[in-house]
């Protein structure tokens, strides 16, 4: 169902609540437009704080799953810092290096228009292979655009092994 759909007649009220992280969840069908424009569905517009979180967001393409991740501005670079945080070394290991310049150069931070669409890179739908049809899918910290048939496809075998995904990250 397209979000538009969804939302129809229907107010969409803020989810956002002061000192609570921002949890995105769910899924909504979009089209990305010839101008390279994806519009954030008003779902997750509303979870959060343009003065927490940021007023951008980073694109960061991801091979695992062929897609696009989005984090709010401000989730990406708190992340990237407590990531860092006590391993600052003006000489990384090799792997370390690469990753680093690898993950970095590829990220892209993304200012919304005022329809609150973001123009996505054309490099990263090259990368990942989007087609015009996508689902963007809430991941909790983030979002991630996928290609709608790809992510459709396989989505019964992927809750069948929720378990034992769950099992084996909790341990």
């Amino acid at each position: 169902m397209r979000d538009d759909a969804i939302f129809a007649g229907q107010e969409c009220h803020q989810c956002y609540r002061p000192g609570v992280p921002v949890l995105f969840t769910g899924f909504a069908e979009l089209t990305i437009d010839a101008k390279q424009r994806l519009a954030i569905p008003a779902k997750y517009r509303s979870q959060w704080d343009e003065s927490v979180h940021g007023k951008a967001w980073y694109c960061v393409p991801w091979p695992e799953g062929m897609c696009l991740r989005l984090y709010p501005e401000g989730v990406f670079e708190r992340t990237a810092n407590q990531q860092h945080a006590g391993r600052e070394t003006l000489m990384p290991t090799a792997d370390q290096a690469q990753l680093e310049s690898d993950f970095f150069a590829l990220a892209e931070r993304i200012e919304p228009d005022s329809a609150g669409r973001l123009t996505l890179p054309k490099l990263h739908l090259e990368l990942v292979g989007l087609p015009s049809e996508v689902a963007v899918i809430g991941a909790r910290d983030r979002l991630e655009v996928r290609g709608c048939e790809a992510w459709k496809q396989n989505l019964k075998e992927r809750f069948q092994r929720m378990p034992g995904l769950a099992e084996r990250t909790t341990r």
